[in-house]
């Protein structure tokens, strides 16, 4: 558990929660839907309309209970904050060991749960989702997996985002289950399926954070699927996992219908 506690602090920015909540109120991170090649086309409205029924189908998703009983559960967790939608994900890994049993997957966002909340005193896990190296994928942040839950996990870029973690620790050469890499794919077509983001599309997201790779207020282009580092100077998701973000987003794309 200890160790669990201590790899979590490389991957997760110290001021995350403050950086992602501090407006508090909903839809404080003003965002657009932009181009594939991250411009916003003339027509945006239009174009929202015609891809809004690029729905892909909703994934089993294990609820947040399997991993956090009455007994463990954060005793002032304050009720969930919400945006208008989800129009990016960002994906990121755990940083702890790889060569676990999917058996103890719920052992394991607990410690990462009682890190975040014991460790640095959130009020719930930073994270919407994570999946395991077995491809099960599990309900993180409380507040409804379909619902437009504001995270804790992209510092700077919270709102309108929903965060994924990979379960390990996927550094340069390190293997990346096929499992794993399904789950995520699947999980990001759904997600950004229902406000009819194409997970290769770029997006227009407001950094509310100078401690992100942009100043606050900053409208940065970043991808609808993007890396941690894509938003915060850190090596998370990790080399092996950065990589296959082209391929996870083409993924995405045809489960979503799209050709």
């Amino acid at each position: 558990m200890r160790h669990i506690v201590l790899v979590l602090l490389c991957c997760l920015p110290v001021a995350a929660l403050a950086g992602g909540l501090a407006a508090g109120a909903r839809g404080a991170g003003h965002t657009e839907t932009a181009g594939r090649h991250g411009l916003l086309p003339a027509e945006a409205p239009r174009a929202a309309a015609a891809t809004a029924h690029h729905r892909a189908p909703r994934p089993r998703i294990v609820r947040r209970e399997a991993w956090l009983d009455a007994a463990h559960r954060h005793r002032r967790q304050p009720p969930p904050r919400y945006d208008d939608k989800v129009v990016a994900v960002f994906l990121h890994h755990t940083d702890t060991p790889n060569d676990y049993s999917c058996a103890d997957t719920p052992r394991i966002i607990r410690g990462l749960y009682d890190g975040q909340t014991d460790g640095r005193h959130w009020d719930d896990i930073g994270y919407n989702f994570l999946v395991d190296r077995c491809g099960t994928i599990y309900e993180g942040r409380a507040g409804g997996v379909d619902r437009p839950v504001t995270g804790a996990h992209t510092q700077g870029f919270n709102h309108r985002t929903a965060g994924i973690a990979a379960i390990g620790t996927f550094d340069a050469g390190m293997p990346v289950p096929r499992a794993m890499t399904d789950a995520i794919a699947a999980l990001v077509a759904w997600k950004l399926g229902l406000a009819g983001v194409d997970p290769r599309s770029s997006v227009v997201l407001v950094s509310s954070n100078g401690h992100s790779r942009y100043p606050a207020g900053t409208a940065a282009v970043l991808p609808a699927l993007a890396g941690h580092r894509d938003g915060f100077p850190t090596d998370c998701p990790g080399a092996a996992l950065a990589v296959r973000l082209p391929a996870l987003r083409e993924t995405a794309a045809r489960l979503q219908g799209r050709f």
